[in-house]
């Protein structure tokens, strides 16, 4: 403790700000002990880049990916002495093609790959965290014909399928931001609607089962949310399958990083999670084929001086 599993930097995410080192080095200056650097994989089709990428292309951005991973490498190296910082990605699950593409960039790119933040930003290959416009028309892209509440239901059925095909095939270590699809409707109850309820327990069973660590991602409530992501049903359900949780900030940039970390001791109180975890480098592979293990955090973790700023 501390740590941070889940970040970005404006060097190599448009929508992100700062360079790569000034984020490591923040992170230094804040005292982190382990800290996480996993930009975005790239995007596949031009049709899926953002307004911010205009002008870019699809090779642009599979070139940054290997330019980050190059500098991150290079920053694990020369401040090692100082923190541990940990090399990994985010996915991105648009189309099939992107879990395609994922399969192939980590054969190519191996063990600088440490881990992975499975995350889904899309619903019906619309982004849902973009701004809240772009959410109603990925909700509205789901138009049923047969009521809002149903219209709901398929749109969160559909996420948590995504969810769990990530899930399936990549194993990943981290899994990101696991209710983002309620990111503009906080208050929404997933009981409300049972079929999505059911794919998400099945979702955080299968997490379990390979020794996943769910995030407990603090960017939201720079989003509004009087919670970190997950909200308080998800953690009430995962506790209840035994699940384990590590802490992210998802900076994006320097400004951003440990950002409302002192909102995340009340909130962990509050819902009952009195263990936390974090990875370390592991002459063991894991259920994905990399080589990094959960670690349990020390049991007064709350008492460590990070947190007493």
């Amino acid at each position: 403790m501390p740590y941070s599993h889940h970040s970005h930097s404006g060097q190599f995410c448009k929508h992100a700000k700062g360079t790569l080192e000034e984020v490591v080095t923040e992170s230094i200056r804040q005292k982190f002990e382990v800290y996480g650097l996993t930009e975005h994989v790239p995007r596949y089709r031009p049709e899926d880049l953002y307004p911010e990428e205009t002008g870019v292309s699809l090779a642009e951005l599979s070139s940054q990916y290997d330019r980050f991973l190059d500098e991150a490498q290079r920053l694990k190296a020369k401040y090692a002495s100082q923190i541990t910082l940990l090399v990994g990605l985010e996915t991105e699950y648009i189309t099939g093609s992107d879990l395609d593409n994922l399969e192939s960039l980590l054969e190519r790119v191996g063990s600088r790959v440490e881990y992975i933040v499975g995350s889904v930003h899309h619903v019906n290959t619309i982004p849902i965290d973009f701004d809240l416009a772009t959410f109603q028309k990925a909700l509205g892209s789901l138009d049923t014909g047969s009521g809002v509440h149903n219209q709901q239901e398929a749109f969160l059925s559909m996420y948590f399928d995504a969810q769990y095909e990530l899930l399936r095939r990549f194993h990943p270590e981290i899994v990101g931001h696991f209710d983002l699809c309620r990111l503009y409707n906080p208050g929404l109850m997933f009981a409300d609607h049972p079929a999505a309820w059911v794919k998400a327990e099945r979702n955080i069973k299968f997490a379990i089962e390979y020794g996943a660590l769910f995030e407990l991602n603090a960017a939201a409530f720079r989003k509004g949310w009087d919670s970190a992501y997950p909200g308080r049903d998800v953690v009430e359900l995962i506790l209840k399958h035994g699940g384990r949780f590590a802490l992210s900030d998802d900076s994006h940039g320097p400004h951003a990083v440990g950002l409302n970390y002192h909102r995340l001791p009340g909130y962990l109180k509050e819902v009952g999670i009195t263990e936390l975890w974090y990875l370390q480098s592991s002459a063991v592979a894991n259920a994905g084929g990399r080589n990094v293990q959960a670690v349990k955090a020390q049991d007064n973790w709350q008492e460590h001086n990070f947190w007493r700023r």
